[in-house]
């Protein structure tokens, strides 16, 4: 199964979680070769991804969010070796209720039509920002 998108039940519960604080947005995402536009607009899934992030990008600054960490794919050392990713990035936003308002946007959704046009499948994973510790288990 492909994830492009997430549901009502996903945003109600990401709502719900309205904690103070900044918000990490870990996304993983795997773009189509060609992209799939619902009125047959032609265009590579990567050239689709940019334009999505050159309309999105103003929008992210509006909430107060930023990128702050970008990676490349080199190889699934553990996990499942058909899962690559084409783009890896975490998102912050300065607490939950950025992120709403930016799908809120009505520049963003604009943005989205080429997101989802672009992303054959990917993973949105919501984290909360921890202090750095000596140890991997955060001491």
């Amino acid at each position: 199964m492909d994830y492009t998108g997430f549901g009502k039940d996903e945003y109600e519960a990401f709502k719900a979680n309205d904690r103070p604080g900044p918000v990490h947005m870990l996304n993983l995402v795997r773009l189509r070769e060609t992209a799939n536009y619902e009125d047959g607009t032609r265009s590579t899934g990567q050239a689709a991804y940019a334009a999505y992030g050159r309309l999105s990008a103003p929008v992210l600054e509006r909430v107060g969010g930023r990128i702050v960490w970008r990676g490349r794919m080199e190889q699934m050392v553990i996990g499942p070796r058909d899962q690559t990713w084409d783009l890896c990035f975490i998102a912050e936003y300065p607490e939950p209720g950025a992120f709403l308002a930016m799908l809120k946007d009505p520049d963003y959704r604009v943005a989205m039509a080429h997101r989802q046009a672009a992303v054959q499948d990917s993973r949105l994973i919501r984290m909360e920002p921890l202090s750095l510790g000596a140890g991997f288990g955060g001491d």
